[in-house]
């Protein structure tokens, strides 16, 4: 006897047409990323409400990422969101082989990645420039991947070392730049944790996409599962390392206290404030 109900999405949206195609035990390990991913939303908004409103900018940020996670994992798990492409059979003599892309976690890395970003450029409390410059490198890197899955040539290795290269420079912006600011603010510990770990991880997303859109090695469900344990380890499993060790930084101290509204008052009293005496104010004037 089984309580699961019949996984019949392949029967509802049937992948006509392609040879290389998610299977249903694909489908099924999707629909369990995507409730990981709205579980964590849930969990993640009920640690939003519960945390002052001048410590939640981490939380808006990362309950973006999971919710669009969410909605592109159950696209994916009802086998939408894709087109055909034909890649190289590796084990057919390379013959041609039409294969499933599905660009709902294209989608998703364009909202994730540069969520990550953001987070640790504000945590370590580098300029706007280089947070701005960190987000364009992680839109890149997604739409270089993109075309170079759409490219069916070997040229599409062109398209794959551009987005490569966007994360060396970010992965140098991250882990030398950043961790320098965020040493002199005092939070370096917690900085090199929260880096390395993304760092780690996007540096085995080249890989993952080497192996399954890149070079056509391995499946359409397998790399579904190589990519979807990077993702939860990446969004999820990172959300709430930002809020638990968040609940120990200092916040003011930090300048990251600005999710909070404080009235016009406050604004007005930062105007009104008077300015500190230059090295010649207060001295009298000199006759």
């Amino acid at each position: 006897m089984t309580f699961l109900p019949r996984n019949d999405v392949l029967t509802a949206n049937p992948p006509v047409g392609v040879d290389e195609a998610l299977s249903v035990n694909g489908s099924n390990w999707l629909w369990a990323v995507t409730a990981l991913y709205l579980a964590a939303f849930i969990g993640l908004l009920c640690f939003c409400f519960a945390s002052p409103e001048s410590q939640r900018v981490f939380h808006y940020t990362f309950t973006v990422a999971l919710l669009v996670g969410g909605v592109t994992y159950f696209a994916q798990a009802a086998d939408l969101g894709w087109s055909t492409v034909h890649h190289v059979d590796n084990d057919n003599n390379n013959g041609v082989v039409a294969r499933q892309l599905f660009y709902p976690k294209y989608i998703n890395w364009a909202v994730s990645f540069p969520a990550v970003a953001l987070a640790l450029g504000l945590l370590s409390g580098v300029s706007w420039t280089t947070i701005l410059c960190n987000v364009a490198l992680t839109w890149i890197w997604v739409v270089a991947y993109l075309a170079a899955a759409y490219t069916t040539t070997s040229y599409k290795w062109g398209f794959f070392a551009f987005g490569t290269l966007c994360w060396l420079v970010l992965a140098m912006s991250t882990l030398n730049e950043s961790r320098e600011e965020a040493a002199r603010r005092g939070i370096a510990r917690d900085y090199i944790l929260l880096s390395a770990w993304s760092n780690v991880l996007w540096v085995v997303y080249p890989i993952a996409f080497g192996l399954s859109d890149g070079a056509n090695v391995i499946g359409v469900t397998a790399g579904f599962v190589f990519f979807g344990i990077l993702d939860i380890l990446m969004v999820p499993v990172l959300s709430f390392s930002f809020a638990i060790l968040g609940r120990n930084w200092d916040w003011a101290r930090l300048d990251l206290d600005f999710s909070e509204y404080r009235g016009p008052g406050h604004a007005r009293a930062l105007v009104d404030k008077p300015s500190p005496p230059g090295p010649q104010e207060g001295l009298g004037s000199q006759t």
